[in-house]
């Protein structure tokens, strides 16, 4: 017999790469509770991403960033009495695991649910929920944000489930250049620069990409910066425009393959389903979910996923033979 549940509130915050691997368990929710209003709580800079989600009834923002930065005790007031204000609900689900997503799903409601203290990155969290999931930290991303999900809510989301997912967010429909070209996005940034695949190393595999157009992704100045660089040292390569979070979603959407660093909009190839390459130094294969179309290809050094190493830049070490033998499989089935 099927729980009754007909509000629930998540709680992501942030990053970006994480929202769109948490984003997945939406669909899993309505298959099996119809009609459930879901809640989303996050940071304002990555509501746009949420809001236009037709899984999503309400999109409460936040901004601990701000209030932390500039130490206002009248913000977090503020952040509080809204939180207390959103109503009740049947569960409340943090999906973060972090002692500031505790405290923010705690003002929320007492119904609270998330990762056990053995299962999170500040164990001290758990002490906020009323029930909690046991799965190790070191399991892969997605399986983890899947499982404390569907456990709090007492269903199964499957690997069969999620090899056959849909696009997890909605998207325009844009034309192609041309029927003959495939069309590659690579994203050369990230949050660290030990996640950065070399620009050198970029325009190399750009230039080797002979029957592509390929559209560089950036986000910031300095990324844009390199972007240019690149594509002043190779050839079929061009800057992809300034994009909002609803843009990039499209854009990524409508490309044959994307090949990035370990970072949100590379991710949201997997959440579009979209043939994907990503790229690891520091991190490792647990930050996505692999398919047979959406490949991780790791460099040579030892990863401890308890005590990241944001010096490690192995990533520059991996050989562009490797890259290229998973695009001639991703575009050509080679």
């Amino acid at each position: 017999m099927k729980r009754e549940i007909n509000k629930i509130a998540i709680v992501r915050l942030s990053a970006l790469g994480d929202i769109v691997n948490s984003a997945v368990v939406l669909q899993f929710i309505d298959a099996h509770f119809k009609n459930v209003q879901i809640t989303w709580i996050t940071e304002e800079a990555f509501a746009p991403l949420l809001q236009t989600h037709p899984l999503i009834n309400q999109v409460h923002t936040i901004n601990l960033k701000r209030a932390k930065k500039e130490r206002s005790l009248s913000q977090l007031k503020e952040i509080i009495k809204g939180l207390k204000s959103l109503g009740k609900f049947d569960i409340i689900i943090d999906m973060q695991g972090l002692l500031k997503s505790a405290l923010v799903a705690r003002f929320i409601g007492k119904s609270t649910h998330s990762f056990d203290k053995k299962s999170s990155r500040e164990g001290i969290s758990s002490l906020f929920y009323k029930t909690t999931s046991n799965i190790e930290y070191t399991q892969n991303i997605v399986k983890r944000n899947c499982f404390v999900v569907a456990d709090g809510l007492d269903f199964e989301i499957s690997d069969t489930m999620l090899l056959s997912k849909k696009a997890i967010f909605p998207f325009e429909k844009l034309p192609k250049k041309s029927t003959n070209i495939k069309e590659v996005a690579i994203v050369i940034g990230a949050s660290w620069e030990s996640k950065i695949y070399p620009k050198e190393r970029v325009a190399e595999l750009i230039n080797a990409l002979k029957e592509c157009s390929v559209s560089l992704i950036w986000g910031s100045e300095r990324e844009k910066s390199d972007a240019q660089w690149i594509v002043q040292n190779s050839q079929n390569s061009s800057l992809a425009p300034k994009l909002s979070l609803n843009e990039l979603i499209s854009f990524i959407s409508n490309m044959d393959l994307v090949i990035g660093n370990d970072t949100g909009p590379t991710h949201m190839a997997w959440a579009q389903n979209v043939p994907s390459i990503t790229l690891f130094g520091p991190t490792t294969t647990r930050m996505i979910y692999e398919t047979p179309k959406n490949i991780g290809i790791e460099s040579s050094s030892h990863v401890d996923i308890n005590k990241i190493d944001k010096n490690d830049f192995s990533i520059k070490d991996i050989e562009l033979s490797k890259i290229l033998l998973s695009v001639e499989e991703l575009l050509y089935g080679v």
